[in-house]
């Protein structure tokens, strides 16, 4: 029986006789999973309310492929930005699994606007809560259907899935495990898109286990989730293909997928982390040593929506105070789930990504960047001021060969490509070599080539507060730290200077020249300074007004910088953290405008 529009919440205060007016008019039909409901560019013609079942929204990404925008859950409506505006739609709308849809053509939409102004308000409150959430943390947004893979019959999946149901629960989350034997107990009926929506009302994560394998419940559970995760033992290789291509699946049409490497110990190295993550066609990838640890605890504030990203920009020595930030984050209890940023900051949230505790990410860079100055193997420039060798050998004893996808707390880092003229996000490979490219200020450090194509520079060339990267990436909280300074440049350096070895002898090879201060500003002239701050959840920028980006000694001084404005931060009676040392989490993550919580 077609439904009717009394029965979506949205309109249900509707006058009866104009609810029966569009239902006469009214168009219902099911969407398969996978398939379009409306395309970016294409007109308005109508306005369609979610009966059962999951949409989401996708941009075109400029890097190829789709960008989730967000979810649309049973009772919203579709498209009625582009009806109200006349303007074609600005993004696409697929079906995430079987959906039922009523569809109101213009005209009926109109005479519905026109005979019910209550409804005009509270679709301008939907308007405006999805506008304000646009690239920010909006729980509409994330994923609630999960399916839960194993890659391997030694897998134990429901003892993880329990594992992530309890560390949910701490984080006040309420999470249901459905096995196939579960599904035939719950419902002797079959599933359908009521089923499935009565599951995500009742539950902030619902977790749809199995095994691969050539069955029904196997094809539901990919056809029906918002994400895929693949479990996958570190010891163990993957089958190539790991799935046939044509099995159906929304999240793997859009690349929703994830990989979750489990770690026994000492494993054998059997596959590289990235052969799990190409085999399972993954856009993330996490690590899940032990079992009820700092990992699962990751994985169950990734699912509620609470994980929290860090991004650090670069700015030479004014980026030690990135070092006092991350002390005081840590005090106050804040985890880090995902961490990045530029140059310098590359290198600090490198040290966090590493899982060094403040005290040794101290000790580390004042060995590498404060005893002795890595810029030091000055030379006469034909590609860079300095050889690099200091700076690589720096790199090599702290990071080793460590790789950024075996890294416990994802990371990623910002260099530019001269070649291509654009930013290059490092994800995966060699970790030193990807810190390498990122603090390579053109004229002062040599570039990094990159196979037969790229030449590689200091990513704050173009961005030096990648926090739009980060939202790309994660879907949580974001805390911003931007230690550049806009001015950057002393006018007594160059008044009347000296030559070279003039300056040498009064210096030192431990200061660098004025010409670094030139090179340094002028790479990064271009860029925005404002850019990515107003992207943060909660932007820490200390106030450093006497210390310049060569001030490579004044190491405490810069660290007890960043201490006291994150300190100072924490305790604003009107910033999104309420109640640092436990419950900050959960308040950023939930943070959303009155008009949505109604």
């Amino acid at each position: 029986m077609k439904p009717s529009f009394a029965e979506i919440p949205f309109l249900a205060d509707a006058p009866a006789d104009v609810l029966a007016a569009i239902d006469a008019v009214a168009e219902w039909f099911s969407i398969p999973a996978g398939w379009s409901l409306l395309n970016a560019g294409e007109p308005p013609d109508g306005v369609w309310f979610l009966v059962s079942g999951s949409l989401a929204a996708f941009k075109p990404s400029d890097r190829g492929g789709h960008k989730l925008l967000g979810y649309i859950r049973p009772g919203e409506p579709v498209g009625e930005m582009a009806m109200i505006a006349r303007e074609p739609h600005s993004a696409s709308v697929f079906a995430m699994r079987d959906s039922e849809v009523l569809k109101l053509p213009p005209a009926a939409f109109d005479l519905l606007v026109h005979a019910h102004p209550a409804m005009m308000e509270r679709i301008a409150r939907i308007m405006l809560t999805r506008a304000r959430a646009n690239g920010r943390t909006n729980p509409r947004a994330d994923p609630k259907v999960y399916a839960l893979i194993s890659t391997s019959p030694t897998i134990d999946l429901k003892l993880r899935a329990r594992t992530l149901q309890a560390a949910l629960r701490r984080l006040g989350a309420r999470a249901i495990i459905v096995s196939e034997e579960d599904q035939q107990m719950m419902t002797g009926e079959g599933m359908n898109s009521a089923w499935f929506d009565a599951l995500e009302k009742k539950n902030d994560a619902v977790f749809l286990i199995t095994p691969i394998a050539d069955t029904p419940w196997f094809r539901t559970c990919l056809r029906q989730a918002d994400r895929i995760w693949f479990f996958a033992r570190a010891d163990a290789r993957p089958s190539i293909p790991l799935l046939p291509p044509e099995e159906p699946s929304p999240a793997r049409q859009f690349r929703l997928v994830d990989v979750v490497l489990l770690h026994h110990g000492s494993d054998r190295v059997a596959a590289t982390t990235n052969e799990w993550r190409t085999a399972c066609e993954a856009s993330r990838l996490f690590h899940w040593r032990g079992l009820e640890d700092e990992d699962a605890a990751r994985l169950a504030r990734v699912i509620a929506r609470r994980s929290i990203g860090l991004v650090l920009s670069g700015g030479g020595a004014r980026a030690y105070a990135h070092i006092g930030v991350v002390r005081a984050l840590r005090e106050a209890g804040l985890p880090f789930d995902i961490a990045g940023g530029t140059s310098m900051g590359a290198i600090v949230a490198a040290c966090v990504a590493m899982g060094w505790d403040v005290d040794e990410i101290e000790l580390r860079i004042r060995k590498a960047f404060v005893e002795t100055n890595p810029l030091g193997d000055y030379v006469l420039p034909v590609v860079g001021l300095v050889r690099g060798r200091r700076v690589e050998d720096r790199l090599r004893e702290h990071f080793g060969e460590a790789l950024i996808e075996d890294l416990g707390i994802p990371f990623f880092a910002i260099s530019t490509d001269l070649v291509a003229g654009d930013v290059r996000v490092h994800r995966g490979g060699s970790l030193r070599r990807a810190l390498r490219a990122s603090i390579s200020l053109p004229g002062i450090l040599p570039p990094v080539i990159d196979g037969d194509q790229g030449l590689l520079v200091d990513g704050a060339v173009l961005k030096n507060f990648p926090v739009d990267i980060l939202r790309d990436l994660h879907r949580g909280p974001i805390i911003g730290v931007d230690v550049a300074r806009r001015d950057g440049i002393d006018l007594e350096d160059f008044r009347d200077p000296p030559g070279f070895f003039g300056w040498i002898a009064a210096h030192g090879f431990q200061a660098a020249p004025p010409i670094a201060s030139v090179l340094m500003r002028s790479a990064t002239l271009a860029v925005d300074p404002w850019e990515g701050r107003s992207g943060a959840d909660l932007l820490i920028a200390p106030e450093m007004p006497d210390i310049d980006m060569r001030d490579w000694k004044r190491f405490d001084d810069v660290v007890a910088a960043g201490y006291e404005a994150a300190v100072a931060a924490l305790q604003r009676p009107h910033g999104l953290f309420q109640s640092p040392a436990q419950d900050a989490i959960g308040d950023l993550a939930g943070h959303l405008p009155l008009e949505a919580a109604e």
